[in-house]
């Protein structure tokens, strides 16, 4: 079916240039993406030597550029990984939730990536890290858009070869994989828990390497660097182990500040600093783990601070959905920069398309909105001014500016789930950590919110979603 995937983007896309970017000036771009990290880590959001060591790195990416405090993903890694890849939300492609059944999951090649958007507007691509959007034959990022790609399908999964049982219960042990597009992927080694503290060094050095690799050619470069902390189990690299005198968190953050460092300085090294877009957030909040030895508790351990927000990763509280942000492209958006506007990660398919000269499907639901001209600063205001909050297939409220409407709502994943005769209203600015229902008076509030559903929901008769498992080739059915 890729045979032929030259001629459905043609066929299938507009152009939506930028008014900066002309198509012989596009900008490399390295997008920094990390599993499970809290709003509250960094130190551009309160964090850094509160948390037990300093973050320059991450620091200087916002005070270089744009710091954004109201940056949403989807509640789930996959979900997450594949509304921000493919512009829709995870529930359109039928990747709303973590596959847990093993087997075929992730994206039909008929969804259109951002890798394949920026493919098709001539950039040279690489994916390294984490990818949970399909771990079988024409379902790894060769056959979404990348031209190679080093990395894990998820990262707990190194902890199985330590359980009793696993050896017995004949599965296939977890591998690292890589491949270049044209060519069946193949296992690059074991990924077990003594590679579990290696493998973002790893990641960082092939970055390295692939920018010095392609700022020597004319063609602009895509990095998808999709790290693996902080997901659990959380194991330092050895260099670091210990580096901070303040435990494995802090050591594990000054080890990921220092892999950013290194990638950002490759890009100065390399004379294309200036040149290179640079993105870093994360794909959810952070984690919520049993106390004891019990499978579930009624007191979680939160790994990881969302800072003032509420909630881990698997719930509808800003704390899962909300993660920093900071996005620097020198001399075109303007340092030291900041907003708590509210954007979307499926905003970054559309505004990488603009500044990149690439296109946006028009034959499908698209979620994502061009938010190019707020990120250079040639407007005040988001293009977004609301979110609809999924769990799963279920959508549990929505988000509009600085308010929550929720029908339902849990605070952990190991915490049951409420649901709401009437539903609950929550101010953001006043109550980050929503605890202070506040629908009466301000019933407005769900008048204004609600409609945003409404339209979302009667998408789904034009474009019906696509089930999970479905199979290769796909085709929507006609309208």
């Amino acid at each position: 079916m890729k045979i032929f995937r030259s001629l459905l983007i043609a066929a299938g896309l507009t152009c939506s240039l930028s008014s900066m970017a002309a198509a012989q000036d596009k900008p490399n771009i390295v997008f920094i993406f990390l599993d499970n990290f809290g709003w509250g880590e960094p130190g551009f959001n309160g964090g850094g030597i509160v948390r037990g060591t300093e973050t320059p790195s991450m620091d200087a990416l916002a005070a270089e550029g744009l710091r954004l405090t109201n940056f949403n993903v989807e509640s789930q890694c996959t979900p997450s990984r594949a509304a921000t890849m493919t512009g829709r939300y995870g529930i359109r492609s039928g990747n709303h939730t973590v596959p847990l059944g093993g087997g075929v999951y992730g994206l039909v090649q008929w969804e259109i990536t951002m890798a394949e958007m920026l493919k098709e507007a001539g950039y040279d691509t690489a994916m390294l890290g984490k990818w949970h959007l399909g771990w079988t034959e024409g379902r790894f990022p060769t056959s979404q858009g990348f031209d190679e790609f080093y990395g894990v399908e998820t990262t707990d999964v190194t902890v199985w070869r330590t359980l009793s049982g696993f050896a017995e219960a004949d599965m296939e042990a977890p591998v690292v994989m890589q491949g270049v597009a044209g060519q069946p992927a193949t296992v690059a080694r074991d990924y077990d828990i003594e590679y579990r503290g290696l493998i973002d060094g790893d990641l960082t050095q092939k970055a390295v390497d692939f920018i010095n690799r392609k700022s020597q050619t004319e063609d602009p470069f895509f990095l998808y660097l999709a790290y693996t902390n902080t997901h659990y189990p959380n194991i330092p690299h050895p260099e670091f182990e210990g580096a901070t005198g303040n435990g494995v968190w802090a050591d594990i953050l000054l080890q990921t500040d220092t892999y950013i460092g290194q990638v950002v300085q490759a890009l100065e090294d390399a004379g294309v600093g200036d040149e290179t877009v640079v993105i870093f957030t994360a794909d959810n909040g952070p984690e919520a783990l049993p106390v004891g030895s019990s499978n579930v508790s009624p007191t979680p351990a939160v790994q990881g601070t969302s800072g003032p927000f509420r909630g881990t990763l698997f719930t509808s509280l800003e704390g899962s959905m909300r993660v920093p942000f900071a996005i620097k492209w020198p001399g075109r958006i303007p340092a030291g920069s900041a907003s708590n506007e509210v954007v979307h990660s499926m905003d970054l398919f559309p505004t990488l398309a603009a500044f990149a000269g690439g296109s946006v499907p028009q034959d499908r639901a698209f979620d994502g909105i061009d938010q190019s001209a707020f990120f250079l600063g040639e407007q005040k205001n988001s293009n977004r001014d609301g979110v609809i909050v999924y769990m799963g297939e279920q959508i549990y409220g929505v988000k509009w500016q600085d308010w929550k409407v929720l029908f339902k709502e849990n605070a952990t994943i190991f915490s049951p789930t409420e649901s709401f005769d009437t539903p609950r209203v929550y101010n953001l600015l006043n109550d980050p950590g929503e605890r202070d229902n506040v629908l009466f008076p301000y019933t407005w509030v769900a008048a204004k919110a609600l409609p945003q559903l409404g339209e979302h929901l009667a998408s789904f008769e034009k474009y019906p979603r696509i089930a999970p498992g479905t199979p290769d080739p796909y085709s929507p059915p006609a309208n």
